[in-house]
């Protein structure tokens, strides 16, 4: 079972988010971001959350069509999207998306992407923007990235120093290189072909693909 998480940042293309999740997703609402369920027609099964920026009139109306709420104080040491996350691991969550995590404040936005990294999450978690896919990668692993030839694909250290690294299917090779934490080297690569491997031997890293539109 996947989860969709989302969260109260922006979304900018709703057509796109309603084609993205699948009638069969588990849909969860970390607080305001059940708005963003609702702009595109569909009800969540959850809402977790402060309810600090979800009006009163969408509880209500949500409550009364059986939706679950996790309601959680205002003075919390997790945010809504790591509550939310835990609630979707409960659930039987296979892997989860999170959507709506950018834009809007830059503490919210670092928030949530760097949330990716904060633990090892025992099942794959994404961030979803548009036609740009955020995951981390953990060494010692490897990660296989499917899309077209020209997607952009970028590598931000998040560790002191990764290390081990090498890149196939790439159109700049990578072989058993280190880079360091604000390393630059691995941004805007691309995908010579369909699928590329990138292979981390110690460290964690930031990994996004940028989808070409062929690929979307």
């Amino acid at each position: 079972m996947r989860a969709a998480i989302a969260v109260n940042g922006l979304i900018h293309d709703y057509v796109a988010l309603a084609a993205l999740v699948r009638p069969e997703d588990c849909l969860i609402g970390a607080d305001g971001g059940t708005d963003h369920w609702l702009a595109i027609g569909r009800t969540p099964q959850i809402v977790v959350g402060d309810l600090d920026s979800l009006s009163p009139q969408a509880v209500s109306a949500l409550s009364a069509q059986g939706v679950l709420f996790e309601e959680h104080p205002p003075d919390k040491d997790q945010t809504d999207l790591e509550l939310a996350i835990e609630r979707a691991l409960a659930e039987g969550a296979q892997e989860v998306l999170i959507v709506g995590a950018l834009g809007g404040r830059l503490d919210q936005t670092l928030a949530n992407l760097l949330i990716l990294a904060q633990r090892s999450w025992s099942v794959p978690v994404r961030v979803v923007e548009g036609n740009q896919i955020a995951q981390v990668l953990r060494g010692p692993g490897s990660l296989t990235l499917h899309g077209s030839p020209g997607d952009t694909l970028s590598l931000l250290p998040l560790s002191a120093t990764v290390e081990g690294l090498t890149y196939t299917g790439l159109r700049y090779p990578l072989q058993n290189a280190t880079l360091s934490f604000g390393s630059t080297r691995g941004v805007s690569n691309t995908l010579s072909g369909t699928c590329a491997t990138i292979t981390l031997r110690s460290g964690v890293a930031l990994i996004l693909q940028t989808l070409h539109p062929s690929s979307v």
